[in-house]
Order: structure tokens, then C-alpha cells, then sequence
């Protein structure tokens, strides 16, 4: 009765107020600009959720919005709600005091209370069911939609309100007990529970927040999270301490994101893309841009004054402000995010770096950066503007376990060396002594108790160092002789390559016989070799697939010695 009622009075009796802010005198003109930016691009977005709604009345995901697959999902239909709040209590937005939109907000909030279970968990239909940290995922959207409407919009709003006031309180349940799985899921549960208790009180979320913090924040000295990803859960983690620290009054949460935002400046490429080389989540080498980090860079900048911070800020803006859109409700629920920046610094750009917890090493000169690794199987990365090498990766065919990988990053002088042992032994049979199953099940008689023999050993060495705008890299690889060895040079797609030979079998994938090669994007250009092609064996046994690039292979047996230059 309440929603009928509702949809009758709609437009009739109640006007959304005007949207008024309590913006300080001194803030300048630019902000304004910013907003409006964000409000236009919002708009788009909103047009684009639009079309994607269940209008049909009988469908039993009435009101949900579609992902790409065409499944009906709470996390599209949250943001869908989010962003409709955005512009109707906006006054830079085109959906401003917009009564159209009430209808379709009203049927999307019950589809939320539809969709959640009895637990007050939701499910992500690509991979989990009854979630918890699912739920802690839409919480940040569901609240700031609820925050913006009670504070700006009207009572014609009160449906929608008291849905997804309905909607957070049956989260709460699920977050004060529910169970996570990965590293970062701990920090979102914090920051729903921080949202959700900031808005309806309740000691059991304190309590649950406490239990989570008490584990310690999973940072190393390099300022980096467990998980390394660059473009999805630092952010994210990042957010999540913030918004703990600022609702609940937890100050000391500021110190691991700033020095993660601190170490994140020297994991921007020079072309403004994040160094995803050393993630440990899906975003490994993905190309993407930091756009991520925009509100903790922004709120840190503030709360800090720190000119470098308001530098990555700046930058982010320039870079693509469609992307930063989704910032909108943020501006809309806390006004401090719009008072004036610090001046602006200057982003690190000329720096050898090296960050020992994870085994990496970043090196930029200008417009040219490269990126070292061990523990990886890309183990160098050169980035030159627009065009880039996105990683070399060298394999064997010893025993079917030659992907090179290296054990430990060194530094020796000027170089740095990363190393692989392998040994591939041989089995005998188990002597009369052993206690076998009597059924010559292979299986139950273990292969590492069996004594071993004809033990071949194999040690690749790479060393890297920085020559002229580029790198030289030796590579030996000594022990077992006439092993095939295959070096893959995988360059983006985004250039013309010249110097090289196309593989009949295998498109995208080149020999570089002798000589040297180049790649060029634009004004960009990077000139890599001499070649070697001694065999046009690239995909090895035991080796990993090619990369999704244009490959470049150089080819040889052991005993392997070459010095590759990078330029």
C-alpha cells in the first residue's frame, strides 16, 4: 500500500528540494567546473543504465539492471541507484528534481530487498553465492544513494528511503557475522560496517569492525597490501581505511594509506597507465590508469596538504574526467572534498626504486620506464611513451618445468640478477625394503620417496642493467646441454613492428633471426636485439601460453649465452 500510495502522489503533491551546499567562501571557481564535469558525464551514464532496466511488471527480476551477460544483478542495479541520486539532487545534472525518475528508483530498491537473502547476504553470480563480502561491496553505493536523497531530495523520496534503509539494516546482520575470503575483503566488511553503523547505530557493528582490525593491516615496508593489485584492491583498500578512520574515528588507519599512495607514484608508467606487472590478482598486466586512486589521492591531499598527492590528483583529471564520474556522490555527501587543494607538486619521474617485499624494481627516465621482477614469469617490462614492451619471458624445454621464473632479485653493483635452479631427476625402482601396496598402483607409491638418478641440473642467470635510454640484458643459461631455449619479447599491439619474420603457424607471433628490430607508435620507437633463431620452436613444452601481444621470439640451445639490448 505504501509504494501505491506513493506512486500515486508522484509529481502531484511533493517537489524535491533545491539543492543547496554549504560550500566555503574561499573555494575556487574551478570546483564548480569539476562538478559540473561530473554531473555531465553522470548524466551519459544514467542514460546508459536506463535501457538496461526490467520494465516488465511480471518478470521475476522486475526493477534489476543487466550486466553484459543479461543477468539481472544487485551490483548494477546499486550503482543504477546511485547514480540516479547523483542527478536528481544535483543541480549541474540534466535528471535534476527529475520526478520521472522516482518510479523506476522505486522498483530498483525492490528488487534489492527481492534479491537479498533472508541472511542479508546477496549473491555475485560469477563466482559467489550467500556473500558476505559481496554484500560489503554494494553497501558504499546503497549508502551514499540513501544519504544523498535524505539530505537533498524531498519526501517524495521516503519509499525509496525506507528500502534501502531496509536494505542496509539486513546487510548489517550479515556483516556482523559473515565470514571473507581474500585479504582485502576484511577492509571492505569495515567500510560497510562503518557506513551502515554511521547511519543506524549499533555496538555489534563496532564490535565486528574491531574484530577484523585487531588482525592488523596486511602492508609491508614498501607500503604495499598483500595482494599487489595495482588497479583494483589497493584502491579499494585504500577507500575502505578512509572511510573507517573518518566514521569511526580511527586516525591511525590514515598511516597505511598514505604509504601506499606514496608508493604508488612510482607505479605509474610514463604514459600515465598503473605498473600492473607484480599484481596478485586479476589485473596482472592489464592495461588500465590509477583513475582508482582519485579519492584517497584527493582526500589525502586535503586532509595532508601534501603538494605530490594533489599532483596525482591533478593529473588523474587531466587524463580522462569520464572516468572519475562515479566521484560524484562523494562531492555530493562530504563538501570537504571540494575545498581548495595544496599546491601542486611535481610526480617522481626520474628514480631507480627498489621495493624488496615485492621483489621488484622500478626505473624511470622521462618518458621511458622499465619495471624488474623476480618471483614472475615476465621479468622486464620497458615502457617508451606510447609504445611498450610489456614483458620478456624466457622458457626451456627441461623436463617440461622450464617457464623461467626467478627465485630471488639481487643487486650486484649496477645490475640486477635473478636467478633460476632446476634439476631434473631420473626414478628407480623402490627396493624390497619399502612397504609397497602390492597393486602397482603408480599413484600409491609416492614419486619423491623413489630413489633418483641421471639428475640433470639446469641455471639460468639473468642479469639487467641500465645502458644509454635503455637496458642491456645477459642471459646464460648453463648445465644440460641442447636444451631448446625460447625468449619471448611481447610488445603491444598498439605499434608496427619492422626487422622481424611472421610465424606461418602462430598469428601475432615473429622470429627475429639477426640484427635488431624496432617497434614505433607515433613518435615513440623501441629498437630491441641482436637476433637469434636457431630453432622455431617458441611454444615449449612445460612453457606458458603466448601472451595476448605481438611476440617476438629469439631461439637457441644450451649452453645459451646472449646480451640483449633494449633501447
Amino acid at each position: 500500500m505504501k509504494r501505491r500510495a506513493f506512486l500515486q502522489n508522484l509529481g502531484a503533491t511533493a517537489s524535491i528540494l533545491p539543492f543547496t551546499s554549504s560550500l566555503p567562501f574561499f573555494l575556487i571557481k574551478d570546483i564548480e567546473l569539476l562538478l559540473k564535469n561530473f554531473a555531465e558525464s553522470n548524466d551519459e551514464s544514467i542514460k546508459s543504465l536506463l535501457e538496461l532496466q526490467e520494465k516488465n511488471p511480471k518478470h521475476p527480476e522486475y526493477g534489476g539492471i543487466i550486466n553484459g551477460y543479461g543477468i539481472h544483478n544487485p551490483q548494477s542495479t546499486v550503482s543504477f541507484l546511485q547514480r540516479l541520486s547523483c542527478g536528481l539532487v544535483s543541480e549541474h545534472s540534466q535528471f535534476y528534481q527529475n520526478d520521472s525518475l522516482l518510479e523506476l528508483m522505486v522498483h530498483a530498491s525492490e528488487y534489492l530487498l527481492n534479491v537479498q537473502h533472508p541472511d542479508g547476504t546477496i549473491d555475485l553470480h560469477t563466482t559467489n553465492f550467500h556473500s558476505t563480502p559481496d554484500i560489503a561491496f554494494v553497501v558504499e553505493p546503497a549508502s551514499l544513494a540513501y544519504t544523498l536523497l535524505k539530505t537533498y531530495a524531498s519526501s517524495s523520496t521516503q519509499t525509496i528511503q525506507n528500502n534501502l534503509q531496509e536494505f542496509l539494516e539486513n546487510a548489517g546482520k550479515a556483516l556482523s557475522v559473515g565470514g571473507i575470503h581474500t585479504p582485502n575483503h576484511r577492509w571492505v566488511v569495515c567500510m560497510a560496517l562503518a557506513r551502515v553503523n554511521h547511519l543506524f547505530p549499533n555496538p555489534a557493528y563496532e564490535m565486528r569492525v574491531d574484530e577484523w582490525l585487531r588482525e592488523k593491516i596486511d602492508i609491508d615496508e614498501d607500503g604495499q597490501y598483500t595482494e599487489q593489485s595495482t588497479l583494483v584492491y589497493s584502491p579499494i583498500v585504500n577507500k575502505a581505511l578512509i572511510t573507517v578512520a573518518r566514521l569511526m574515528d580511527k586516525p591511525e588507519l590514515f598511516e597505511p594509506v598514505r604509504r601506499n599512495l606514496e608508493m604508488s607514484l612510482y607505479y605509474l608508467h610514463a604514459n600515465g597507465e598503473g605498473v600492473t606487472e607484480g599484481s596478485g590478482r586479476q589485473d596482472k598486466y592489464q592495461k588500465g590508469t590509477m583513475h582508482r586512486y582519485y579519492y584517497s589521492y584527493r582526500y589525502m591531499a586535503l586532509r595532508d596538504r601534501n603538494p605530490r598527492f594533489a599532483a596525482m590528483v591533478q593529473m588523474l583529471e587531466e587524463q580522462n574526467m569520464n572516468r572519475l564520474n562515479y566521484n560524484l556522490a562523494y562531492f555530493l555527501e562530504d563538501t570537504d572534498l571540494r575545498n581548495s587543494l595544496p599546491s601542486t607538486g611535481s610526480l617522481p619521474t626520474d628514480y631507480l626504486k627498489i621495493f624488496t617485499g615485492s621483489d621488484l624494481v622500478r626505473i624511470r627516465r622521462g618518458e621511458r620506464d622499465a619495471t624488474i621482477l623476480s618471483k614472475n614469469p615476465v621479468f622486464f617490462t620497458f615502457f617508451n611513451g606510447e609504445v611498450a614492451l610489456e614483458g620478456i619471458r624466457l622458457a626451456s624445454a627441461f623436463f617440461g618445468k622450464g617457464q623461467f621464473e626467478g627465485e630471488s632479485l639481487e643487486q650486484d653493483g649496477d645490475e640486477f640478477v635473478i636467478r633460476q635452479w632446476l634439476e631434473g631427476p631420473y626414478y628407480q625402482p623402490f627396493t624390497e625394503e619399502e612397504d609397497l601396496t602390492g597393486d602397482g598402483d603408480w599413484e600409491k607409491m609416492p614419486k619423491d620417496e623413489r630413489p633418483q638418478s641421471e639428475i640433470q641440473k639446469l641455471l639460468t642467470e639473468v642479469r639487467i642493467r641500465e645502458a644509454g635510454k635503455g637496458f642491456q640484458i645477459d642471459i646464460s643459461i648453463l648445465g644440460t646441454d641442447r636444451v631448446p631455449v625460447a625468449i619471448e619479447l611481447a610488445f603491444r599491439k598498439e605499434g608496427a613492428l619492422e626487422g622481424v619474420i611472421a610465424m606461418e603457424d602462430t598469428p601475432d607471433a615473429y622470429l627475429l633471426e639477426d640484427g635488431f628490430g624496432t617497434i614505433q607508435n607515433g613518435k615513440y620507437k623501441i629498437r630491441f636485439g641482436p637476433g637469434r633463431a636457431e630453432h622455431q620452436w617458441v611454444q615449449l613444452r612445460g612453457a606458458l601460453d603466448k601472451l595476448e601481444a605481438q611476440s617476438v621470439y629469439l631461439t637457441g640451445f644450451t649452453p645459451f649465452e646472449h646480451q640483449l639490448t633494449i633501447e
